[in-house]
């Protein structure tokens, strides 16, 4: 199974990205291909968070704008949303931060990896090569 990862969902969302074309297609290969796919939670909040902000985006995106792309992956039936269990996800991120020796901002990286782990993803896509660190889980950059 494969997780999508925040900045391919941006690429695929802001038309003024280089790698929108690319971003646009592979999404749309993975969405059409029947195969369940995943996007954690956290990387929505993410996206969210980052096409609507003024600091990175001129224009960014509008709260609408935004919340159309989601609800438009949403109407995908082969995609779910995963996010931390209630009971055993403490267990899972605890190894993943142990083996990868990460710390800082890059624990929100071994957030969505334990996730993934938890949930069964295979593969990650994403153009963040941090991910590298995660072991439990192999990283994939789609747009190369």
């Amino acid at each position: 199974m494969i997780a999508v990862d925040t900045n391919i969902l941006v690429y695929c969302h802001r038309k003024d990205s280089p790698f929108y074309s690319k971003a646009s297609e592979k999404l749309q290969e993975l969405a059409s291909s029947g195969e369940r796919w995943v996007i954690p939670w956290a990387c929505l909040y993410e996206f969210l968070s980052i096409t609507t902000h003024p600091r990175i985006y001129s224009p960014p995106s509008s709260l609408n704008e935004a919340i159309n792309q989601v609800e438009a992956w949403l109407e995908c039936p082969t995609l779910e949303l995963i996010s931390e269990s209630q009971t055993d996800q403490w267990p899972v991120l605890r190894d993943t931060l142990k083996a990868s020796h990460v710390t800082g901002p890059r624990i929100h990286d071994a957030r969505i990896a334990a996730v993934c782990k938890a949930h069964g993803v295979n593969i990650l896509w994403s153009c963040d090569r941090d991910f590298s660190r995660f072991q439990e889980i192999k990283t994939l950059n789609p747009l190369i």
